[in-house]
């Protein structure tokens, strides 16, 4: 069910976005985070509903089950790689919603709601890059690290996702072009390597993750597994 996948990329990116509580550079930027950390759990609650019972979809499937994208289970590196991670991703997503809005139901629903939430997150994303990109010669530094250090795991977002009916071609130019804006403005390089790396980047949707998923993964599910049906 093509819900599934989205409801993983959501899902992951939100636990990892949720690891800055404490840790962010500073108190606003932490709200931030969080408030698009909840976005995303709204969006996966919602997308894994629709594909079965979200509590055991979220806690009690093993890695190879999830379908979620290589990116999004990427760790925070530095403040710069969460960035990077988000101006990709939130792009994607934006766009991607964008088209899913003016389908059929029950995606267009929540894409049609989705599609606010992304317009954010993907300002957020950009705002940061031209302020580091165009900041200090540090800055300048680690965002150029961060962008070329995950670019190896874009190629995968506009892969075909069965069920989808999105104009997969139209989706990636169009990424291409709001991304190279941005960065180029943000007087950095867009990288000019492949977009996924043959040994890895490119089969998440196959249940194929990287080292850095099984920690998380390990994280995420550790109360529900340890306390199976335990409430308040």
């Amino acid at each position: 069910m093509a819900t599934l996948p989205l409801g993983d990329d959501a899902l992951i990116l939100a636990q990892r976005l949720g690891e800055w509580a404490g840790h962010a550079p500073e108190l606003e930027e932490e709200v931030a985070l969080a408030n698009i950390a909840l976005d995303l759990l709204g969006q996966a609650r919602t997308l894994l509903t629709l594909s079965g019972d979200e509590d055991e979809l979220a806690f009690r499937r093993e890695e190879r089950d999830f379908r979620n994208v290589q990116l999004v289970e990427q760790p925070n590196g530095d403040f710069a790689h969460t960035i990077a991670r988000q101006l990709y991703f939130s792009t994607y997503q934006e766009l991607l919603y964008g088209q899913l809005a003016g389908g059929t139901e029950p995606l267009s629903a929540l894409a049609a709601k989705a599609v606010k939430e992304c317009a954010y997150h993907r300002d957020h994303a950009e705002q940061w890059t031209l302020r580091l990109g165009d900041g200090t010669e540090e800055s300048h530094r680690r965002m150029q690290t961060a962008l070329d250090a995950l670019w190896r795991y874009t190629g995968e977002l506009f892969r075909p996702v069965e069920g989808l009916d999105v104009a997969w071609d139209t989706l990636e130019d169009t990424w291409r072009t709001s991304v190279t804006g941005i960065v180029t403005q943000a007087t950095l390089t867009v990288p000019k390597g492949p977009q996924a790396a043959p040994w890895a980047a490119g089969a998440g949707r196959q249940g194929v993750h990287t080292e850095p998923f099984g920690r998380l993964l390990a994280e995420m599910q550790h109360l529900h597994r340890s306390h199976p049906g335990a409430s308040w």
